[in-house]
């Protein structure tokens, strides 16, 4: 079959209303529009179920007269208005009333066209045809830009997916390194985001923290074994060396303008940072210190010092809770730490939800 005997096809089944209160007019137009090949014809004498005969399906054109009880046609032009539909039909507006008054004021409400009674047929089928064909071309064109837009979406959702999969594995290249664990990446990066969201973050820059605090300590990946892996005291040297990590980290996340990877290289940066200016690599102190740095350093530290590494055992929780209110005005921000005592409970669950036995292979997803 042709594009021009399918483009028939598909005006010839359009859905059509034609709305006049006077019965002989209906049958009239019926007639008119069923020898011209029109099949999906609706009827409507009494105006007031225009609306919801028009909310039925899909309808393509809307003949509609104007001086009717009830409703008039100014009336259901304001109605079809209200809706807020991104692909509103067409109406064409058949009225013995034709006069430049109600031309203009039927045009302003948001007619089509206007053809005064008594009408010319041929007119009325050319100008029925015209506006079908338009109709129809909108309606492609609409369902042609919903469909590019669910597959754009669709695209980016994966990109996004796959940008979180190199991050994650990223973050899980410096815990092989520094024989961290997957859990523990799970929990600090848990806590940020419930520490952020109770900090009043925006909920997209909590979902930023969860997905960029994993990468705090990627730069160990430049650190030598032979330091990383001491199990004894770093001398002053090396000790030098390890606080190098920060930088490190913040020279692989560089030259990215994403929001994920921006955030990832402050906290790289800033984590090791103190709220009175003793931290490192710049001494930053405190507001100085930016609000995603302050909050891993108190998530990191406390999953630190609560889990088993080969060179330690893990801290009794109340000395693990007594050091953070020590360090509060000192290492840690006291709002934070503040809110940290009040998430107590959250926080638990959280060490609780993701124990050292979880697989590094966890993905790391919202709350």
């Amino acid at each position: 079959m042709s594009a021009a005997s399918l483009l028939d096809t598909d005006i010839q089944a359009a859905r059509i209303l034609v709305v006049d209160d006077e019965r002989a007019n209906l049958v009239l137009m019926e007639r008119v529009l069923r020898t011209a090949g029109y099949t999906n014809l609706v009827l409507i004498q009494d105006s007031r179920e225009v609306l919801e005969r028009y909310r039925d399906e899909p309808t393509d054109l809307i003949l509609l007269d104007i001086r009717m009880p009830h409703l008039n046609g100014f009336d259901i032009l304001d109605q079809l208005s209200g809706l807020d539909d991104p692909l509103i039909s067409p109406v064409l507006v058949l009225s013995a009333e034709y006069n430049r008054e109600a031309v203009l004021r039927a045009l302003h409400a948001g007619a089509r066209d206007f053809i005064g009674k008594p009408f010319d047929r041929a007119e009325v089928l050319a100008k029925v045809r015209n506006m079908l064909e338009v109709r129809l071309a909108h309606r492609l064109s609409h369902n042609q830009r919903l469909l590019l837009e669910h597959l754009v979406a669709e695209r980016t959702h994966q990109l996004r997916d796959t940008r979180l999969q190199v991050v994650h594995r990223l973050g899980r290249a410096a815990e092989y390194r520094d024989n961290e664990t997957g859990a523990h990446i799970l929990r600090m990066s848990h806590t940020s985001a419930l520490l952020a969201r109770q900090l009043g973050w925006e909920e997209a820059d909590v979902e930023c923290m969860l997905h960029a605090s994993p990468m705090h300590d990627v730069g160990k990946i430049g650190i030598p074994d032979h330091i990383l892996l001491k199990p004894g005291k770093l001398d002053a040297e090396e000790w030098a060396i390890m606080q190098t990590h920060t930088t490190i980290g913040g020279d692989i996340l560089n030259g990215d303008d994403s929001d994920l990877l921006c955030m990832a290289r402050e906290i790289a940066l800033t984590h090791h940072e103190k709220w009175d200016g003793s931290g490192y690599p710049k001494g930053l102190a405190g507001e100085d210190i930016p609000p995603s740095g302050r909050i891993v350093a108190i998530a990191d530290v406390f999953d630190a010092l609560t889990s088993a590494r080969p060179y330690k055992a893990p801290w009794p929780l109340e000395q693990a809770l007594d050091y953070l209110r020590q360090g509060s005005g000192q290492h840690f921000e006291p709002r934070i730490v503040e809110v940290f005592f009040d998430l107590l409970p959250q926080i638990l669950e959280i060490r609780a939800r993701f124990t050292e036995t979880d697989s590094p292979e966890t993905p790391i997803q919202d709350d």
